[in-house]
């Protein structure tokens, strides 16, 4: 998955224990075990809301985004920009 998890970086170079995290953003110890190890699926936005604003950081000191080299191939570029300009409509 092209998602790396990095809050467990994120928390050691805080001094931060899990148990205090979990705690203090109201996620109990095994949910937060998921995804310091990267194994969850998905991540609620109140969650990652609670950890940036306990651990003082930004949603991109928690996650990065590494595609992978074979998926690159596979998918149909995504456009930039689908608004129309100068349609002279008015």
């Amino acid at each position: 998955m092209p998602i790396i998890l990095r809050l467990d970086v994120v928390m050691a170079r805080r001094k931060v224990r899990s148990n205090v995290l979990a705690r203090a953003i109201g996620i109990s110890e095994t949910n937060l075990s998921l995804l310091k190890s990267g194994k969850v699926r998905g991540l609620r936005f109140d969650t990652l809301d609670a950890l940036c604003r306990y651990l003082d950081c930004a949603p991109g000191d928690i996650l990065e985004y590494a595609p992978d080299e074979d998926e690159d191939e596979d998918q149909t570029p995504i456009p930039t920009s689908t608004a129309r300009t100068g349609s002279g409509a008015g």
